[in-house]
């Protein structure tokens, strides 16, 4: 396996599995055809007829050769109201995953009061939100008419670009002298040149050099979290909860008024609902510090021959940490001072030292891996995860999709993580909590929801 897709089996814990879940709420799906439509679309995807074993000192994929869909897929035929299933969703997600199997598995709830109900839990090593997004985008169709027209991946070990890669950036510094040189021959045939390009390389690898040593050092140095009650020991029994949709044009115009992003504005709604629910008043207040992190995408920003291809599997985010104005007084001030860490974070390179240095994590010995952990999760109090979907709506196995939600995975002892997703013009906020630092979830999600409101011209939204 790949170091960064080992890294979440060696970062879990008890108290926090490395799971991500995901739920679809679909009209009129019905277990034959869910059956079907796995066996052909899902299972073309390879990787998930195999499971992930530890071979010290590293981990491997290995095939389930007993491999049967119907340990992966269970039909709940209960019926359920609203609040029923929240409740039934959040049993799931403390449910451990068998380790003798592929850890991931759906469930379907065909009787669940406003639609089908499609779960899903899958483990964290098989891939990262934006490559599960991008396997559901191409799975589900515009039309119900409409067939997968690419879908699918074989299995591979993924080492060999990364080994070509390496071996051609060494190549590449160990005869940098000799590129420079023969452009330059065609320009001049002075010998000077042959030592201005290899002056060229060395300073270029310097300033480099000398702003990764900045970046680390800025990102070692950053502040832990105050303690609060956000940062309570954890005891294992999470809840999760979403909350109503919400217009995606009610944040776009928010956003276009303050000349802000919409991520900004849903990380303000974040901050909002937070607040009252550190434990923190008064003069303290004003000098606490929380952060939260924030996965990014790094695809682009990878050399080309490393980038993997679309609707490949995999983990590929790096982490930024996102300190939130919780002492500010009022929606407006929260989103600017959000706007300008965000701003200053997009153009660091703390997302790619991040991603490496979690992909370290299963490369080093037991005794030293929780250090590294905790380095990462003492500085951040709630994950914020944010993954936008498609404009319109989408079928799955001829079936319309009318909800889409997911909850994200917290490791160290971080034990709050909130989940935005936009789809087909709708916004929803999804929260799953550990029982020690949350004890209402949907009254967090009511105040995220809310904090629209307390923008210049916006109106009350009925929670």
């Amino acid at each position: 396996m790949l170091p960064a897709d080992s890294a979440w089996l060696a970062l879990e814990s008890p108290n926090n599995p490395m799971t991500i879940t995901v739920m679809f709420r679909v009209e009129g799906l019905t277990a034959p055809r869910l059956r079907d439509f796995l066996q052909v679309y899902w299972m073309a995807w390879e990787r998930f007829r195999y499971m992930p074993v530890k071979r010290t000192p590293a981990w491997f994929w290995e095939l389930d050769r007993v491999f049967d869909l119907r340990h992966h897929l269970d039909v709940v035929l209960d019926r359920f109201t609203e609040s029923a299933l929240q409740k039934w969703v959040s049993e799931r997600l403390n449910q451990p995953l068998p380790s003798y199997r592929p850890p991931w598995k759906f469930w379907l709830v065909p009787n669940a009061d406003g639609g089908a109900a499609l779960l899903l839990r899958i483990h964290h090593c098989y891939a990262d939100g934006v490559s599960l997004t991008s396997i559901f985008d191409r799975l589900c169709s515009a039309s119900p008419q409409q067939y997968p027209a690419i879908y699918g991946a074989q299995q591979t070990e993924g080492f060999s670009p990364w080994v070509s890669a390496a071996k051609t950036r060494f190549e590449e510094l160990v005869g940098g002298a000799e590129a420079p040189e023969a452009g330059a021959a065609k320009q001049s045939p002075e010998s000077g040149d042959h030592e201005h390009g290899y002056s060229e390389l060395l300073d270029k690898l310097a300033r480099n050099g000398l702003k990764l040593i900045n970046e680390l050092s800025d990102f070692l140095a950053e502040p832990e979290d105050t303690p609060s009650d956000l940062k309570r020991p954890l005891l294992g029994r999470r809840y999760c909860r979403w909350s109503v949709p919400v217009p995606l044009n009610r944040f776009r115009l928010i956003a276009k008024a303050a000349n802000v992003t919409i991520n900004d504005v849903l990380l303000s709604c974040v901050a909002a609902a937070v607040r009252p629910r550190l434990g923190v008043i008064g003069p303290a207040l004003e000098d606490a510090v929380l952060h939260v992190a924030v996965p990014v995408d790094i695809r682009s920003r990878l050399p080309e021959d490393l980038q993997p291809e679309p609707g490949a599997l995999g983990n590929y985010f790096g982490t930024v940490f996102v300190p939130l104005p919780i002492d500010g007084e009022s929606a407006l001030e929260r989103l600017y001072r959000i706007k300008q860490e965000t701003r200053r974070l997009k153009k660091s390179w703390q997302p790619g030292i991040a991603w490496g240095l979690s992909s370290c994590a299963s490369l080093i010995p037991d005794v030293l891996r929780q250090p590294l952990s905790d380095m990462f999760y003492r500085k951040a109090s709630a994950v914020v995860s944010n993954v936008p979907g498609t404009p319109e709506a989408r079928y799955i196995a001829g079936c319309r999709i009318t909800e889409q939600m997911f909850w994200v995975p917290q490791a160290g002892d971080i034990g709050l993580g909130v989940s935005i997703v936009s789809y087909a013009g709708q916004v929803q906020f999804g929260v799953v909590a550990d029982e020690a630092v949350l004890a209402d979830p949907k009254m967090f999600l009511e105040d995220c929801v809310q904090e629209l409101s307390e923008f210049p011209g916006g109106s009350p939204i009925v929670v």
